[in-house]
């Protein structure tokens, strides 16, 4: 007899969930508007295509598959220029011959979608900032040239909190002895059954408010973090070439950007900066069979060791390899786990992630209720350090850049 009051409140659930996004996109709305009267990198609204008056608009009807894919009936002309993101409308139908595969008759379903649609691969743009990549430094700042280092942050939507608090702190674009700092924010869309609409407008208007997103028409989720990598890395293979280092990591994350910058300036004057790809480096690790994993990889998608991989949480790479691993990139097969797929590139390339002790995408103990996890002096003497709220983050911030602060000696990095 119990089930009828249960019932009841499930059908409160619906209008009290659709209240909380109402108030959360409000609140949100308040926090943007404040932040461009207080000149925090209000900017002009800039069209959300990303080549304006040239790209052939995308239709507000397109369906999507189960994977989150636009599916219009047909592919845009070629009539991109040179130079200019090519990929503006996509036909993607599942690779119908892949289901007469013995292999894929076993593969747990959770994979159907992803290994169907693994040739899907380049997505239209819905936000695009090619001007911070530009010599005129178009994402604010003094200093001529290039940009010496673009902080490329991986995250969702609804993660507008992590986004402030990076641009507060570590993502904050400046200046630094003529070096000047830039920072992108890689989002896809939101995903089935969340107010799509309303969310997507939360973006426009805080990239409206910012100017440092870009965003692709794939749906956010685990398996397509992957289409975050190689689309990015077509996307500064077009428009970067005066870049010279890239940083990639979560928005969850604590990056001492000064160590970052020493590293660089070590790497560049030992004449190491080339093939640079540093990070947390995992070596000599196998797919996870647990199926309750997050990670788990079924023996029909992948049954060999991995190759070594720098953590995701955040690693350094140089702009030539950045571009070399594009190249190679298209050549390989998309795996479902991102900073994996990475090492393969590498892989390819004949090289391995070089590891580093300041990169800790793990926290600084595996134990979260180690006191090391929260001690300022580890921050202030590491790179990067994984995993923060985005309060921690504020509070560790301050706390770490606070003259009161006082540690025993730095190692050398």
């Amino acid at each position: 007899m119990d089930h009828f009051p249960r019932r009841k409140r499930v059908g409160l659930l619906k209008p009290l969930l659709s209240l909380s996004l109402v108030f959360a996109s409000f609140l949100m709305i308040h926090k943007l508007k404040v932040a461009e009267k207080d000149g925090l990198g209000a900017k002009h609204a800039r069209d959300a295509s990303w080549c304006g008056s040239k790209c052939p608009p995308l239709k507000k009807g397109a369906m999507r598959n189960s994977l989150g894919i636009s599916d219009p009936p047909q592919r845009a002309s070629n009539a991109t220029p040179p130079g200019s993101w090519d990929a503006q409308v996509l036909n993607c139908s599942e690779d119908a011959s892949v289901r007469t595969k013995d292999w894929f008759r076993r593969l747990d379903p959770r994979f159907h979608q992803f290994v169907l649609h693994r040739h899907c691969r380049y997505f239209p743009m819905l936000l695009n900032h090619p001007e911070k990549c530009a010599d005129d430094g178009g994402g604010g700042g003094g200093g001529g040239g290039g940009v010496h280092l673009l902080m490329v942050v991986k995250s969702v939507i609804e993660q507008h909190d992590r986004r402030e608090a990076v641009r507060k702190t570590w993502g904050r674009e400046h200046t630094v002895g003529g070096k000047r700092i830039r920072t992108l924010f890689l989002l896809g869309s939101p995903t089935t059954g969340k107010d799509t609409k309303n969310l997507q407008k939360l973006i426009q208007y805080e990239d409206m408010v910012y100017g440092d997103i870009l965003q692709w028409d794939f749906m956010d989720t685990f398996f397509n973090l992957t289409l975050k990598e190689v689309n990015f890395l077509k996307w500064f293979d077009i428009y970067c070439a005066g870049v010279e280092f890239i940083f990639k990591g979560d928005d969850d994350v604590f990056v001492n950007t000064n160590n970052l910058l020493e590293l660089i300036g070590f790497k560049v004057e030992a004449r190491k900066d080339a093939d640079l790809f540093v990070g947390d480096t995992i070596s000599k690790a196998i797919p996870i069979r647990n199926r309750q994993s997050k990670y788990y990889i079924p023996k029909e998608l992948y049954d060999k060791p991995y190759p070594p991989y720098a953590g995701g949480g955040g690693f350094l790479m140089s702009s030539q390899l950045a571009r070399r691993l594009f190249v190679v990139s298209e050549d390989l097969e998309l795996y479902p786990i991102d900073d994996v797929f990475l090492g393969m590139c590498l892989q390819k390339l004949r090289l391995a992630p070089e590891i580093h002790p300041g990169f800790r995408t793990f926290g600084i103990t595996r134990r979260k209720v180690s006191s090391m996890n929260s001690e300022p002096c580890f921050y202030r003497n590491l790179i990067v350090v994984h995993k923060l709220s985005a309060q921690e983050l504020l509070g560790m911030w301050s706390v770490v850049h606070s003259d009161a602060l006082v540690c025993a000696q730095r190692r050398p990095m």
